[in-house]
Order: C-alpha cells, then sequence, then structure tokens
C-alpha cells in the first residue's frame, strides 16, 4: 500500500494550499486563448473538465490556476502576468496538449512527490533520444538553480514527477516509460522547446534554511 500523506490544516491565502504529486490524470487541448490587458485567458477542452468545479485548484502542466468556468466538457482558466513570464504558457497555441492533475486531497497516498503547482522556471529540451523500450530527454536550465537538483532526485517538468540523472551545473537528463510517453504531452516536447520546471519544495527549504545559518 503506498503511504498515506497526514496534513496540519494550516491556512494560505484563507484556505488550504492545494498540493499535487506529478502523477497527471489525463491530458487536454487548448481550444481558445483571448488575451485581456496583460492576462491570458484559456479555454480547456478535456475529459474531467465536467467533473470540476468553479474554484477548484488544477494543476495545467505543472501550473497551479483557478477554475473559472465550466461549460460541458471545457473550462476556462486565467494566466496572469506573472505566471506568464515564469511559464511557458506564454507561448501555448489552440491545440496545445496540456497535462492535467486535481489537487491531492488529504488522505491520497502520494505516488509521484510534492509539488505546489509553482513553476520556478523553464528549461529548454536539448536532446531528445529513443532508447530500446524508453525515451531520454535532456534540459539545460538556468545554472542559479544548480543547487536545487541531485542526482537521482525529484524534478516535476510540465507537471510531470520525474528522477533527474547525469545532473551537471546547467542540465540533467530524465527517462520516460512508454506509458508516460503515451499518457502525457512529453510525447510532443522536441529539441529547443521550453517546459516548465519546479523543483523540490524539500530541497527548496533545506537551502534557504542554510542560507540563513550565515
Amino acid at each position: 500500500m503506498p503511504p498515506r500523506l497526514k496534513f496540519v490544516q494550516t491556512n494560505c491565502f484563507e484556505e488550504i494550499c492545494p498540493m499535487f504529486t506529478g502523477i497527471v490524470e489525463t491530458t487536454g487541448i487548448v481550444i481558445a486563448i483571448e488575451e485581456k490587458n496583460d492576462n491570458k485567458i484559456f479555454w480547456i477542452e478535456s475529459n474531467i473538465s465536467d467533473q470540476l468545479k468553479i474554484d477548484q485548484s488544477v494543476s495545467h502542466s505543472g501550473v497551479c490556476l483557478t477554475v473559472e468556468q465550466v461549460a460541458g466538457t471545457r473550462h476556462r482558466v486565467t494566466a496572469v502576468k506573472e505566471t506568464l513570464n515564469k511559464t511557458n504558457l506564454s507561448v501555448w497555441q489552440a491545440g496545445h496538449l496540456v497535462n492535467l492533475e486535481r489537487s491531492l486531497k488529504l488522505d491520497s497516498g502520494l505516488d509521484g512527490h510534492l509539488v505546489q503547482g509553482h513553476t520556478d522556471t523553464v528549461a529548454t529540451c536539448t536532446s531528445v533520444k529513443e532508447r530500446k523500450g524508453s525515451w531520454e530527454f535532456e534540459f539545460a536550465f538556468p545554472r542559479k538553480f544548480a543547487e536545487l537538483v541531485i542526482e537521482k532526485g525529484s524534478v516535476c517538468i510540465n507537471g510531470i514527477s520525474l528522477t533527474a540523472f547525469d545532473v551537471e551545473n546547467k542540465s540533467f537528463k530524465v527517462a520516460i516509460i512508454p506509458y508516460t510517453y503515451e499518457h502525457t504531452n512529453i510525447k510532443t516536447v522536441r529539441r529547443g522547446e521550453v517546459v516548465n520546471i519546479e523543483f523540490d519544495i524539500i530541497g527548496k527549504y533545506v537551502l534557504r534554511r542554510l542560507s540563513l545559518k550565515g
């Protein structure tokens, strides 16, 4: 049996902070985009849209967005300027495939790792290699985040919980099994494309604590 999470209920902007696991439930398709001031409004079509509720938090390729409207098999979300600046949502177009995951319940099993849905930066795909029965992707990321990526550590790419290996100061690799390849948008990522990346929250807290010791 997978381990069960036990949370202490605390306030985060007057509500429990949504958390995710990096285990993608399904994919959706961007069917319409509207620009409004500095924001972008996205309509997503998926097989879980009709199950969503207004004000529900859902991870969209690793970015936590609030459901604003549901219409049949479609739902609407808005990305503000800060989100557009830090993620690849700024380059989404109609037809873009989006990884979707609803937030973790308090009694859920943790099959991936703890993910906030707060993208730290974007990484660029520098290599895609097909292996016997799997795929190997290499990503380059900003050097300032080097301390947050460790060998065999967890990293979230486009909302997918993955394990990093061959870690360098500005790059790392991940291996993708057939199920993940077929059931997420990782299969659409090509060399030169940018992906959303969130580093392990535990590593961020440890690094912050160590920085305050001096």
